[in-house]
Parts: structure tokens; sequence; C-alpha cells
């Protein structure tokens, strides 16, 4: 069995909303709510808090949560993972990645990509079937695009494939359609090789980092999930979020 780390990436400075990870929801701060739902999945080895603020920092000790301080100017969550994997100084298969925004997270979201982290798979993510045009056709949703093995052929915020002689309207009912959410699993050597590749002419135009490991040869395994995101991007996420942790506790 795999052994799998997994990490929380932290920022303090967001350019939307600074110091997200401290806002409270519920009498909690939404770090503590991501981190203590990620205890609930049994198939980590290991859990951090990768962080770049010593406010983070403190806070995340105070719950007990095992943090680890990273350079604040890393690009990616994808490159803060793989320098706090290094700072441990021990010896892991896989990392996952998991969204340090998402106070809803589930951890069967979790369980589903760590039971895939075979030695085989070299890069993980989670896919939900779109079923309304409205999703379908929203830009801010990336679409997938797949082989016969579940593998991204193609992330779009664009719609693919192209559906000829039926209104667009009715696409969805035509083909299975899934978009992103976005919580990853890499293999150690692969996560090392992909923190290394320039920016690509793909990721670029489409302003998505995994399009970077495709256009390099690399393979990313899609797995069904029926958890939905729920980011936090903005002070008024908080509201949204509020409405939906009442609607689950009932």
């Amino acid at each position: 069995m795999s052994t799998i780390l997994g990490i929380i990436p932290a920022r303090y400075a967001s350019s939307r909303f600074p110091g997200k990870p401290l806002v409270m929801i519920n009498g909690k701060t939404m770090l503590q709510r991501v981190y203590e739902q990620t205890q609930f999945s049994k198939l980590l080895t290991k859990i951090i808090i990768a962080t770049d603020d010593e406010r983070i920092e403190e806070h995340a000790k105070s719950f007990g949560a095992e943090v680890v301080i990273t350079n604040p100017n890393h690009p990616s969550g994808t490159d803060r993972c793989f320098e706090a994997y290094q700072l441990l100084n021990k010896t892991f298969d896989y990392i996952i990645n998991i969204q340090g925004d998402e106070p809803f997270l589930h951890p069967n979201q979790i369980n589903s990509l760590a039971q895939i982290c075979d030695g085989q798979t070299q890069i993980a993510t989670q896919m939900i079937k779109c079923t309304s045009h409205d999703v379908l056709f929203d830009i801010g949703e990336v679409k997938i695009t797949l082989n016969d093995k579940n593998e991204a052929l193609y992330f779009s915020r664009s719609v693919i494939p192209f559906i000829k002689n039926v209104g667009k309207k009715n696409w969805h009912q035509h083909f299975d359609y899934y978009r992103h959410v976005g919580m990853y699993a890499y293999r150690i050597d692969v996560l090392e090789q992909i923190t290394k590749l320039p920016v690509s002419n793909l990721e670029k135009a489409e302003s998505l980092e995994q399009l970077r490991w495709l256009e390099n040869g690399f393979k990313i395994k899609c797995v069904v999930t029926n958890y939905d995101s729920h980011c936090i991007d903005t002070p008024e996420d908080i509201e949204k979020v509020l409405r939906l942790m009442n609607i689950n506790t009932k």
C-alpha cells in the first residue's frame, strides 16, 4: 500500500481575500475546518499544513496541526507542496494537494484519489458530471476531455467536443461531459519533474497549470466524484458557504 502525504497549502496573501485561511465560519476558522475534515480520511499516512505566514503557523499549531513554513513566492500550490515535502525530509510515495479554501471538503473525495495511488498513476484528479447547459457553458468551469481510460486528453474553459447537428442547449443530453474538481494526487517522482517545467503555450492560453503537464507527456487519471467543490474565493462567498452548512447539518 502506498504511503500518502496530505498537504493543505494555506497562503495568507490572497489578492481577493487576504488572510482567507483565518476567516471564521460558525465558530471555527476555515483552515481548522479543512484540517478536521481531512483527518476523517483514513488513507493518508500523514497530514501537514504548508503556509507562508507565521500567523497561520501559530493558529494551525493551536489546534494540533503540523506546519511547515514555505517560500511566499511560489507560483502555485503544486510548487508549495513540493517544497513542503522536501522540508519534511521524509519519504512518501504520493502527495495529495488538499484545497485549503474548501471547508465543505468531504473525506471521501480524498479517499477516491488515495485509492488509485497504486504506483502506476502519475497524477490524479477528480471530475463531476455536467448536468445542465448553464454549467457546461460557464467559462469559469473547467471541462475535461477524456480517453477510454479516463485519462485527461485536454482541459478547457470551452466545451469540447463540439456536437454537430445538435443545438447547444441540448449538448449535455447527448454526451457525458465532465467538469474538473480541483484536488490533485502526485506521485513523488512526477511532482519533482513537473515543478521544473517551464510555463507552456496551452497553459498561457487557458490559464490552466495542468495543461503544462499534458503538453509534456504526463498522464492525469480522472476519478468521478459526487461531491462538488465549494471554494471561498471572496468574502462574499462566506454567506453562501454558511447556507450550505445549514443545509448539510439539518
